[in-house]
């Protein structure tokens, strides 16, 4: 029973979807109530029977996930062996992991269909936990032979009589009216003959029947548990709801061409505006790859730069370190000639360190007059575009 009503996605199963498994629960109430739960199952445990909404997940009832999971594991291995399986008792202590799986693994056997994952029966209460205890308790009762009849109604006549008996009242407020219809009746017993020729005129008659019409009031009391008056107001509303969609649907149809018309122009004019910047798209493509071909030039010159850079300081270095070692060996040594020679290679030296920094000067004039011709150009091109507007 529980299939035709089962799980899906919201949005397909409609806004009553949520409220689906408090109604598979009243059901499966009174389907353990058939199997006599109470007694079978229930007193055995010294455990309380269960509301009308135990298992129903909602803001709005009380739920204890640790104790309706062991009920819901209790009722589930009890209806598993009322179906003809054989299936222990769960105790507190086991994982619920593999007795979650027992279960599954049971309703798979006898038929039922488990397309959620397990995980979703772990909190004790929910429209799955609903739906497997109702496939279970269906299963139970197919095992024992048990099977639904049809309701048998009580006769519409009967029940007219019935209500009419019990609910119509017939007054007359005037006591001239009601001596004078006694007075008619009078007249065709005592006068059986009248009956067959009425005396009275047809007019005096009519005129009377309309005088009296207002007076007689026939009340029926109105039973809102009737079936009948349900009936009814399924049918106005039906018809209200079908002459509301035919209003929506109206609006809705010319809302839908009013979308497609305004999608069609925004189609329309962003390809527009796709063809007129093309060109500018493609010119700004040309001029980022510039860009980037100048600033790799730029990276390997500064590589060049700070390698020589690095190069002048361990030379520096050495000089420095050539200085002192010939500081102290002039100091020692009396003979000129060496320190000649000496004084002539830091001469030759020096002449060599500043030929470096012109070299190094240079190769830094040249990449800032580089980077500046590339800045004027980038420059050139941007006022050019803004003050064109041919371009655009």
């Amino acid at each position: 029973m529980a299939e035709d009503t089962r799980r899906g996605e919201d949005d397909e199963r409609g806004p009553g979807a949520a409220y689906q498994m408090f109604v598979v629960m009243e059901d499966l109430l009174d389907k353990l109530k058939v199997l006599d739960y109470e007694q079978e199952l229930l007193a055995k445990h010294n455990m309380k029977a269960l509301s009308r909404h135990y298992f129903a997940s909602s803001a709005y009832t009380l739920s204890n996930p640790g104790e309706q999971f062991y009920m819901f594991t209790l009722i589930a291995s009890w209806l598993i062996n009322m179906a003809g399986r054989p299936l222990e008792m769960p105790q507190e202590y086991e994982d619920p992991n593999a007795t979650v799986s027992n279960i599954l693994a049971h309703l798979r056997a006898l038929g039922g269909t488990v397309d959620f994952p397990p995980a979703k029966l772990k909190s004790g209460s929910g429209e799955h936990v609903c739906y497997v205890l109702d496939r279970l308790v269906e299963e139970a009762l197919k095992h024992r032979g048990f099977s639904w009849r049809r309701p048998q109604y009580p006769s519409e006549d009967q029940e007219d009589e019935c209500v009419m008996e019990d609910d119509a009242e017939l007054s007359l407020t005037k006591v001239e009216e009601e001596m004078f219809v006694i007075d008619i009746i009078c007249a065709f017993v005592s006068k059986p003959e009248m009956i067959m020729e009425s005396q009275t005129d047809a007019a005096e008659w009519n005129l009377e029947v309309e005088r009296v019409l207002p007076q007689l009031k026939v009340t029926i009391r109105t039973d809102n548990k009737d079936w009948r008056i349900h009936v009814d107001q399924m049918h106005q509303h039906q018809a209200g709801i079908k002459t509301s969609l035919k209003d929506a649907k109206g609006y809705l149809d010319k809302l839908q061409e009013d979308l497609s018309k305004t999608l069609e122009k925004v189609n329309s004019r962003e390809k527009y505006i796709n063809t007129q910047l093309e060109h500018l798209v493609s010119e700004y493509r040309t001029v980022q790859s510039q860009l980037s071909q100048a600033k790799e030039l730029y990276q390997q010159a500064s590589r060049g730069v700070t390698e020589r850079s690095r190069t002048l300081a361990e030379v520096s270095e050495e000089l420095d370190k050539v200085k002192q070692e010939m500081e102290e060996k002039g100091s020692s040594m009396s003979d000129g000639a060496p320190v000649v020679r000496i004084r002539q290679s830091l001469t030759k030296l020096r002449q060599e360190v500043q030929q470096m920094d012109m070299w190094m000067g240079v190769v830094e004039n040249t990449l800032l007059q580089a980077k500046l011709h590339q800045k004027n150009n980038m420059t050139r091109d941007m006022h050019a575009a803004q003050t064109d507007p041919h371009t655009y």
